[in-house]
Protein backbone atom coordinates (compact mmCIF):
# COMPACT_ATOMS: atom_id res chain seq x y z
CA UNK A 1 0.00 0.00 0.00
CA UNK A 2 1.17 3.31 -0.95
CA UNK A 3 1.81 5.47 2.41
CA UNK A 4 2.07 9.27 2.15
CA UNK A 5 5.08 10.72 4.32
CA UNK A 6 6.27 14.17 4.78
CA UNK A 7 9.04 15.58 2.38
CA UNK A 8 12.73 15.15 3.31
CA UNK A 9 15.00 18.02 4.06
CA UNK A 10 17.33 16.89 0.59
CA UNK A 11 13.90 17.05 -1.56
CA UNK A 12 12.94 19.79 0.08
CA UNK A 13 16.09 21.55 -0.89
CA UNK A 14 16.58 20.30 -4.50
CA UNK A 15 12.71 21.50 -5.20
CA UNK A 16 13.86 25.18 -3.61
CA UNK A 17 16.51 25.00 -5.51
CA UNK A 18 14.70 24.23 -9.31
CA UNK A 19 15.81 27.62 -10.86
CA UNK A 20 17.77 28.95 -13.62
CA UNK A 21 21.51 29.63 -12.47
CA UNK A 22 20.78 33.20 -13.87
CA UNK A 23 17.71 33.44 -11.54
CA UNK A 24 16.88 32.70 -7.70
CA UNK A 25 14.87 29.96 -6.43
CA UNK A 26 11.38 30.28 -6.43
CA UNK A 27 9.60 31.17 -3.46
CA UNK A 28 7.52 28.98 -1.76
CA UNK A 29 4.10 29.43 -2.12
CA UNK A 30 0.72 28.46 -0.52
CA UNK A 31 0.65 24.67 -2.17
CA UNK A 32 -0.01 22.36 0.98
CA UNK A 33 3.34 21.57 1.13
CA UNK A 34 5.09 25.30 0.30
CA UNK A 35 6.36 24.36 -3.38
CA UNK A 36 6.71 26.13 -6.42
CA UNK A 37 3.08 26.33 -8.30
CA UNK A 38 4.78 27.40 -11.84
CA UNK A 39 5.76 26.39 -15.42
CA UNK A 40 8.99 24.18 -15.85
CA UNK A 41 9.87 26.46 -18.38
CA UNK A 42 10.86 28.96 -15.59
CA UNK A 43 13.28 27.01 -14.44
CA UNK A 44 14.84 24.55 -17.03
CA UNK A 45 18.09 25.37 -19.08
CA UNK A 46 18.64 25.74 -22.42
CA UNK A 47 20.79 22.33 -21.97
CA UNK A 48 18.00 20.58 -20.49
CA UNK A 49 15.61 21.87 -22.82
CA UNK A 50 17.25 20.48 -25.87
CA UNK A 51 17.58 17.19 -24.03
CA UNK A 52 14.13 17.32 -23.38
CA UNK A 53 13.07 17.28 -27.23
CA UNK A 54 15.42 14.48 -27.81
CA UNK A 55 14.37 12.01 -25.77
CA UNK A 56 12.67 10.28 -27.75
CA UNK A 57 15.50 10.06 -30.31
CA UNK A 58 18.04 8.71 -27.20
CA UNK A 59 15.49 6.19 -26.33
CA UNK A 60 15.49 4.86 -29.79
CA UNK A 61 19.46 4.62 -29.89
CA UNK A 62 20.12 3.20 -26.61
CA UNK A 63 17.34 0.33 -27.56
CA UNK A 64 19.06 -0.36 -30.64
CA UNK A 65 22.78 -0.29 -28.82
CA UNK A 66 21.52 -2.30 -26.30
CA UNK A 67 19.84 -4.67 -28.96
CA UNK A 68 23.06 -4.91 -30.52
CA UNK A 69 25.07 -6.29 -28.14
CA UNK A 70 22.92 -9.16 -27.70
CA UNK A 71 20.31 -7.48 -25.02
CA UNK A 72 17.00 -7.91 -27.65
CA UNK A 73 16.02 -10.48 -24.53
CA UNK A 74 16.27 -8.43 -21.61
CA UNK A 75 14.53 -5.61 -23.22
CA UNK A 76 11.58 -7.53 -24.58
CA UNK A 77 10.66 -9.18 -21.28
CA UNK A 78 10.43 -5.49 -20.17
CA UNK A 79 7.40 -5.22 -22.28
CA UNK A 80 5.89 -1.41 -21.99
CA UNK A 81 8.69 0.02 -19.82
CA UNK A 82 11.00 -0.11 -23.20
CA UNK A 83 8.80 0.92 -25.92
CA UNK A 84 9.67 4.19 -26.93
CA UNK A 85 5.75 4.93 -27.25
CA UNK A 86 3.95 3.39 -24.54
CA UNK A 87 2.99 6.37 -22.66
CA UNK A 88 -0.64 5.91 -21.35
CA UNK A 89 -2.80 9.11 -20.83
CA UNK A 90 -2.88 10.44 -17.50
CA UNK A 91 0.49 10.52 -15.95
CA UNK A 92 -0.63 11.58 -12.73
CA UNK A 93 1.84 9.54 -9.72
CA UNK A 94 0.09 9.30 -6.55
CA UNK A 95 2.12 11.13 -3.11
CA UNK A 96 3.74 7.85 -1.51
CA UNK A 97 6.41 5.45 -1.37
CA UNK A 98 7.44 3.56 -4.45
CA UNK A 99 9.93 0.70 -5.47
CA UNK A 100 11.84 2.19 -8.65
CA UNK A 101 14.53 0.83 -10.52
CA UNK A 102 17.09 1.99 -13.66
CA UNK A 103 17.99 0.55 -16.45
CA UNK A 104 20.52 2.41 -18.66
CA UNK A 105 20.61 1.73 -22.28
CA UNK A 106 23.19 2.84 -24.78
CA UNK A 107 26.94 4.36 -24.63
CA UNK A 108 28.10 7.43 -24.30
CA UNK A 109 31.89 6.26 -24.77
CA UNK A 110 30.93 4.45 -28.22
CA UNK A 111 32.30 1.16 -28.73
CA UNK A 112 33.54 -0.78 -25.95
CA UNK A 113 31.13 0.76 -23.25
CA UNK A 114 27.72 -1.10 -21.95
CA UNK A 115 25.20 -0.64 -23.20
CA UNK A 116 22.78 -2.14 -20.97
CA UNK A 117 23.11 -2.11 -17.04
CA UNK A 118 19.77 -3.13 -14.88
CA UNK A 119 19.52 -2.12 -11.22
CA UNK A 120 18.19 -3.58 -8.61
CA UNK A 121 15.20 -1.64 -6.87
CA UNK A 122 15.61 1.15 -4.70
CA UNK A 123 13.37 3.17 -2.56
CA UNK A 124 11.72 6.45 -3.85
CA UNK A 125 9.43 9.05 -2.77
CA UNK A 126 6.81 11.14 -4.10
CA UNK A 127 5.21 14.24 -2.19
CA UNK A 128 2.32 15.62 -2.38
CA UNK A 129 1.38 18.66 -4.69
CA UNK A 130 -1.29 19.63 -7.32
CA UNK A 131 1.09 21.32 -10.36
CA UNK A 132 4.21 20.48 -8.67
CA UNK A 133 5.71 17.49 -6.49
CA UNK A 134 8.71 16.20 -5.20
CA UNK A 135 10.97 13.39 -6.07
CA UNK A 136 13.59 11.43 -4.01
CA UNK A 137 15.62 8.45 -4.73
CA UNK A 138 16.18 7.47 -1.37
CA UNK A 139 18.72 4.42 -1.87
CA UNK A 140 21.56 3.75 -4.37
CA UNK A 141 24.97 5.19 -4.78
CA UNK A 142 23.12 7.67 -7.88
CA UNK A 143 19.95 9.67 -6.54
CA UNK A 144 17.81 11.53 -8.29
CA UNK A 145 16.37 14.10 -6.52
CA UNK A 146 13.83 17.32 -7.63
CA UNK A 147 10.63 18.33 -8.39
CA UNK A 148 7.94 16.68 -10.71
CA UNK A 149 5.87 19.37 -12.79
CA UNK A 150 3.09 19.19 -14.36
CA UNK A 151 2.79 19.24 -18.17
CA UNK A 152 0.44 17.66 -20.72
CA UNK A 153 -2.00 15.08 -19.33
CA UNK A 154 0.00 12.22 -20.96
CA UNK A 155 3.30 13.38 -18.88
CA UNK A 156 5.15 15.35 -15.98
CA UNK A 157 8.12 16.98 -16.19
CA UNK A 158 11.50 16.10 -13.45
CA UNK A 159 14.19 18.71 -12.94
CA UNK A 160 16.57 18.09 -10.08
CA UNK A 161 20.02 17.17 -10.07
CA UNK A 162 22.07 13.82 -9.17
CA UNK A 163 23.34 13.25 -5.41
CA UNK A 164 26.00 10.69 -5.62
CA UNK A 165 27.40 8.18 -3.04
CA UNK A 166 27.38 9.13 0.43
CA UNK A 167 26.31 13.04 -0.29
CA UNK A 168 23.47 14.39 2.23
CA UNK A 169 22.55 17.20 0.39
CA UNK A 170 21.51 17.50 -3.48
CA UNK A 171 22.90 20.19 -5.44
CA UNK A 172 21.44 23.03 -6.84
CA UNK A 173 19.84 22.87 -10.06
CA UNK A 174 21.97 24.92 -12.75
CA UNK A 175 25.03 24.78 -10.32
CA UNK A 176 26.80 22.14 -12.06
CA UNK A 177 25.60 21.06 -15.85
CA UNK A 178 26.70 17.63 -15.11
CA UNK A 179 24.45 17.03 -11.97
CA UNK A 180 21.41 19.00 -13.67
CA UNK A 181 18.80 16.16 -15.06
CA UNK A 182 15.56 16.77 -16.55
CA UNK A 183 13.33 13.69 -17.20
CA UNK A 184 9.44 12.52 -18.93
CA UNK A 185 7.36 10.84 -16.36
CA UNK A 186 4.98 8.58 -18.43
CA UNK A 187 2.17 5.91 -17.35
CA UNK A 188 2.81 2.85 -18.34
CA UNK A 189 0.39 0.64 -17.23
CA UNK A 190 -2.02 -0.08 -13.82
CA UNK A 191 -0.05 1.11 -11.62
CA UNK A 192 3.02 1.15 -13.09
CA UNK A 193 5.03 4.19 -14.47
CA UNK A 194 8.70 5.39 -16.27
CA UNK A 195 11.00 8.31 -15.47
CA UNK A 196 13.07 8.54 -18.70
CA UNK A 197 16.18 10.53 -18.27
CA UNK A 198 17.72 11.48 -21.52
CA UNK A 199 21.43 12.29 -22.67
CA UNK A 200 22.45 11.67 -19.10
CA UNK A 201 26.22 13.45 -18.54
CA UNK A 202 27.48 9.95 -17.37
CA UNK A 203 27.77 6.95 -19.08
CA UNK A 204 24.63 6.50 -21.31
CA UNK A 205 22.60 7.31 -23.89
CA UNK A 206 18.77 7.63 -21.51
CA UNK A 207 18.40 6.12 -18.05
CA UNK A 208 14.61 4.06 -18.19
CA UNK A 209 13.74 4.35 -14.37
CA UNK A 210 10.75 1.75 -13.89
CA UNK A 211 8.43 3.25 -11.11
CA UNK A 212 6.01 0.74 -8.71
CA UNK A 213 4.17 0.55 -5.40
CA UNK A 214 5.59 -0.67 -2.78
Amino acid sequence: MIRGRALSAAAMLALASCAGADRPPPAARASGAGLPADDWRRYATDADRARLRGWRTAFVAGLAQARAAGHAADLDSEGALMVPDAGEPDAALPPGDYRCRVTKLGSRGGSGGLTHVAYPYFRCRVGAGDRVQSFEKLTGSQRQVGALYGDVAARRIFLGTLALGSEQRALRYGADADRDLIGVLQRIGDRRWRLLFPSPRYESLIDVMEIVPE
